[in-house]
């Protein structure tokens, strides 16, 4: 039965996620009338790479590119250092009111994105950081997701370690520096993946704070591919297999540590 239950599994995935990725790939590789022929198939007839060379020539495409990377390297950095640090703090610091701050962050997860991105957006004009990219940085730094992944893994570290390094004369910053940081790898893995993916894949937010083409993100531009009256499938979807690159890359090379920072201190609580 476990194994018909796995099969089944792996079958939902290749159907939800597997399947949908091979045909944009594939299809990205076909001339624009065999996109829409009837039945349609999956392999091209005439593999082509003009919807590439094409899609190149919409915009300054390497403008938009290193504007993405900005955004998501700093976001992630900004966000590992901030959700580690307060992951730190809720887990091996005692102070009066903190469960009661861990369990107003949880509460928070069930906020919905729309319901405080106007005050957000406000706050952003107050501050004049309306259609720049550090209004799409500082906003998502910290997440309630990110604070509550760290603290779990922390709890796992054991306490002795700490008083240890406290008796030899070590403050908190090097305590967290020298030992904390060091023995999270794993979650800080895990929290600067999803930063990362969901920085270079964010549209919503961007679409509000940015009106300068000049700073468009790469989904931003992907967006202006879809015109009023046509849209040029081919050049599209050659583009979205270019934009998810980056992202396939990250995940392949710290889906280790990614995968033991979900496993690892996540049942404790």
């Amino acid at each position: 039965m476990n194994r018909i239950s796995r099969y089944i599994v792996l079958i939902i995935v290749a159907y939800l996620i597997i399947f949908p990725l091979l045909w944009i790939v594939v299809s990205s590789f076909k001339p624009q009338r065999e996109l829409f022929i009837y039945p349609p198939k999956l392999l091209p007839m005439r593999p082509t790479i003009q919807n590439y060379i094409e899609s190149l020539k919409y915009g300054d495409w390497l403008l938009y590119f290193r504007n993405t990377c900005f955004v998501a390297v700093v976001r992630t950095v900004l966000m590992v250092v901030i959700n580690t640090m307060a992951g730190y703090a809720l887990s091996k610091f005692i102070f009066r009111g903190r469960d009661a701050i861990f369990y107003s962050m949880i509460a928070t997860l069930m906020i919905p994105l729309q319901v405080i991105m106007v005050p957000i957006f406000l706050l952003l004009k107050s501050l004049g950081m309306l259609n720049t990219l550090w209004g799409i940085i500082i906003p998502p730094s910290a997440t309630p997701t990110g604070v509550f992944l760290t603290r779990q893994y922390m709890l796992s570290i054991p306490n002795s370690m700490i008083e240890a390094a406290r008796i030899d004369g070590g403050g908190e910053w090097f305590i967290f520096r020298r030992i904390i940081f060091p023995l999270s790898q794993p979650i800080v893995a895990t929290v600067g993946i999803f930063s990362f993916m969901w920085s270079w894949n964010d549209f919503l937010w961007p679409f509000i704070v940015i009106s300068t083409s000049k700073l468009n993100t790469l989904q931003l531009a992907l967006a202006n591919f879809v015109g009023q009256y046509q849209i040029n499938w081919g050049s599209l979807l050659a583009m979205t297999v270019i934009t998810m690159i980056p992202m396939i890359v990250v995940f392949i090379l710290f889906q280790r540590s990614f995968i033991r920072g979900m496993t690892a201190g996540g049942v404790k609580f």
